[in-house]
């Protein structure tokens, strides 16, 4: 059953692939079972045109062992010039029942999370994006050092042509 469930979501990922126009990068990184608070996922970024503009996301794939009905990101843009521009962000995670939300036909389900629209980048040289979770248990200080239930976490860049 769970090689029927593989080969059925690896074809309509391969539709949605095919038929994506506005994708410019989209890349997936595996944190393993359960992201540590420690652990940086980060994404070198293609040359991008200077003169268009992009929209940006995260990508989440998280499954039912997920604890939380948000999730917390720092997210950093590393310009050419080293300059950092950091955001946190909060993403809900869940709907009001607790199911996962997100597009999946199994267990697995995959999160499309907006981070930032029409941006430019004009600065010659090399980008970068860097992804930590800072997700923490109400009323507590110390992040959860290790969160369950997220498998991979994705940077995408669409033209907003």
């Amino acid at each position: 059953m769970k090689i029927k469930n593989s080969i059925l979501f690896i074809l309509v990922l391969l539709l949605v692939v095919s038929c994506d126009k506005k994708r410019v990068f989209d890349q997936y990184k595996s944190v393993g079972n359960a992201w540590h608070k420690d652990s940086i996922v980060t994404f070198e970024l293609p040359k991008l045109d200077p003169k268009k503009s992009f929209n940006m996301y995260v990508n989440v794939r998280d499954n039912d062992a997920y604890p939380f009905n948000n999730l917390f990101l720092i997210v950093s843009l590393e310009q050419p010039n080293h300059k950092v521009k950091v955001d946190t962000l909060e993403y809900q995670m869940t709907d009001p029942d607790g199911q996962l939300l997100g597009d999946g036909f199994s267990d697995i389900k995959e999160s499309k999370l907006f981070y930032k629209d029409k941006v430019n980048f004009t600065q010659k040289g090399i980008y970068k994006i860097h992804i930590k979770q800072a997700t923490r248990q109400t009323g507590k200080i110390e992040g959860v050092t290790t969160l369950s239930g997220i498998l991979d976490v994705g940077f995408r860049i669409e033209s907003t042509e």
